[in-house]
């Protein structure tokens, strides 16, 4: 996603704040969103296709925006993702193309983290959670990993779903039963239909449902109670994750806020115990 049609997607999220979307029409969203630079081009039977909906599906999608049908919101597209030229003047090669997305994703997270007392709240859920199970599948599962690495120097349990089939279901109630009230999950393209499963399994068990994810129509919002979006570089081959690496790191802090003291008795513990083992060099 160029410069152009990062800008353009901002726009149609504008256009869809507020909006009550069934699943069906926030998958018709997300396809907008994820796709902006082209949707308004295509007719509603090319945008079911690409979103794997119905077509009737797509012109109810456009009178729930407010629209008489779907050609009167492809003409509002054209005017949300139409940058000018001078605007859309793209400079340097693919790669750097590639990097000045990821500064704008992170440039519009750092906007959304204006909020600060939102990401305080979602510390405090995750640090009360004893044990904290933190999904992440496929692509999701480094960025998972990375993160519980950290916060398992400050939070006594941290427990790493990084695996599906059927033992999925069994660590969650496993947690639940240990008595997790809370779940992080990282839910990245191409949405692995294991972690979507899990994440209704978690919700039906109880838990409060955290998702950092690409975008706020992706579908795990069917089934978290907090969304966090950070959006995905789509330039290179293979997706990009600065801005859902970065707003891992965000929640951890904001987990470590939650519990001052906590948190720094387990980090003196754990560098005491480093420099004794002599784990590192520096």
């Amino acid at each position: 996603m160029n410069e152009g049609s990062a800008a353009g997607a901002d726009r149609l999220l504008d256009l869809l704040h507020g909006v009550r979307l069934t699943p069906t029409q926030r998958r018709i969203a997300h396809c907008l969103v994820r796709h902006s630079g082209a949707v308004a081009y295509l007719s509603a039977a090319e945008v079911a296709e690409l979103a794997g909906v119905s077509q009737p599906s797509v012109t109810r999608f456009a009178m729930a925006l407010g629209h008489d049908g779907y050609p009167a919101l492809r003409r509002r597209l054209r005017e949300l993702t139409t940058t000018p030229a001078a605007d859309r003047a793209d400079t340097g090669n693919a790669l750097q193309r590639a990097v000045r997305t990821e500064m704008d994703n992170l440039d519009r997270l750092a906007g959304q983290l204006a909020d600060a007392d939102r990401i305080a709240g979602v510390g405090r859920l995750l640090a009360a959670s004893r044990p904290l199970p933190v999904l992440g599948l496929r692509a999701a599962a480094p960025l998972a990993a990375y993160f519980a690495y950290f916060a398992a120097k400050i939070h006594p349990d941290v427990r790493v779903l990084d695996h599906g089939g059927s033992m999925l279901a069994d660590r969650v109630d496993q947690a639940v039963a240990a008595g997790a009230s809370a779940l992080l999950a990282f839910v990245l393209p191409r949405y692995p239909r294991e972690t979507l499963d899990a994440l209704r399994e978690a919700r039906d068990a109880g838990l409060t449902v955290v998702a950092i994810t690409d975008s706020p129509v992706s579908p795990a919002t069917e089934h978290a109670e907090v969304v966090l979006p950070a959006a995905v570089g789509t330039d290179l081959v293979f997706d990009l994750h600065t801005a859902p690496m970065t707003l891992a790191m965000v929640v951890l802090q904001a987990i470590c806020d939650a519990a001052p003291a906590e948190t720094q008795t387990r980090l003196e513990a754990f560098e005491s115990s480093a420099a004794r083992r002599q784990l590192f060099l520096g």
